[in-house]
């Protein structure tokens, strides 16, 4: 049995307030053809599934999604919107196959909870996909930050995960490293930059102190924090009597131990994936395709190749861990 949760889809509004040519320039007009056509068509995703024995996804939407809606009271009323457009497209024509994620517009975080609720209560979903910073008219804000903790609260109570997923770092200075590389920009390695700086975040910032509980996923086998996290801990023992520390009161490398799951999505690497059950333990590494930007022909080709674990160990992460984890 395979269960996947970084799946994406599209939607007609979503399309309609993205230009996806800045894809096109970076991973080639045929490719982005081929993506798109997927992210809108069931019925391409049911053969795909079909022919790989993709027996259930959890579906989200792509990114950037409503994080980047400047305005907040239209990302309001398209995060609402999209959630009702997943379950009248994909869950309820397909129970079986298909369960989603919830869209939030963090940029109020009393409607993304309100939202969160009504999506996990009321249709079914098994969570939230938040894709990185929120854009709130010339400003952006992180998840950490002190006005989202009302949103948390209610992650907390619903007891359902947040699934952070990358978009591409700020523009400004901090975007002069990748002049003249602009393949680099997104998930070639933007994606996981910007990602891991934000997990990193998290954990400095005591929430998971706040919320001892909190469930937070990963994707393509933990964005590098897996293997950078130890240094970085390190680093802020050695640097514990100066300036800028975070208010966790436990050491990094201890919240992603038990506040974080992590899933293969898009990540066909046999030593990292070792790294990444070393670091967090085979209960919280879980398959995931990155399905439709990724081609099930890579994830699966990889997939049987990894012969050195057990039957036991290869269920859990194919499917195991994902209904413990959303109570499937």
């Amino acid at each position: 049995m395979i269960i996947a949760l970084e799946e994406h889809v599209s939607t007609p509004r979503h399309n309609a307030l993205w230009d996806s040519s800045g894809e096109a320039t970076r991973n080639g007009e045929a490719y982005m053809k081929d993506v798109e056509a997927k992210l809108i068509r069931p019925d391409i995703r049911l053969a795909d599934m079909a022919k790989f024995g993709v027996d259930h996804m959890i579906l989200s939407l792509t990114s950037p999604g409503a994080q980047a809606i400047a305005d907040t009271g239209l990302a309001v009323e398209f995060a609402h919107e999209t959630n009702d457009f997943l379950v009248e497209n994909y869950t309820k024509p397909y129970p079986e196959k298909f369960t989603s994620f919830a869209t939030v517009a963090m940029q109020d975080p009393q409607k993304a909870a309100d939202e969160l609720d009504r999506a996990v209560t009321k249709l079914g979903m098994k969570g939230a996909m938040i894709n990185g910073y929120s854009n709130i008219g010339d400003k952006v804000a992180y998840l950490d930050e002190p006005q989202n903790m009302v949103f948390w609260d209610k992650v907390n109570a619903l007891n359902v995960p947040v699934y952070l997923h990358p978009r591409e770092p700020i523009f400004g200075a901090g975007r002069r490293i990748y002049d003249g590389y602009p393949s680099l920009i997104g998930s070639a390695w933007g994606f996981a930059v910007e990602t891991a700086a934000h997990a990193v975040r998290l954990m400095m910032s005591g929430l998971f102190d706040r919320y001892p509980n909190l469930t937070v996923i990963l994707g393509h086998l933990g964005e590098g924090v897996t293997f950078l996290l130890p240094r970085t801990q390190h680093r802020l023992h050695m640097q514990r009597n100066g300036a800028g520390l975070g208010a966790n009161k436990l050491p990094l490398t201890e919240y992603f131990r038990k506040n974080f799951y992590l899933t293969t999505s898009g990540h066909w690497h046999t030593p990292a994936l070792d790294n990444a059950i070393a670091e967090v333990g085979i209960e919280r590494v879980m398959f995931s395709i990155d399905y439709p930007y990724e081609y099930m022909e890579y994830a699966f080709g990889w997939w049987n190749t990894v012969n050195h674990l057990y039957t036991h160990q290869k269920d859990l992460m194919s499917y195991g861990n994902a209904k413990r984890l959303f109570k499937m």
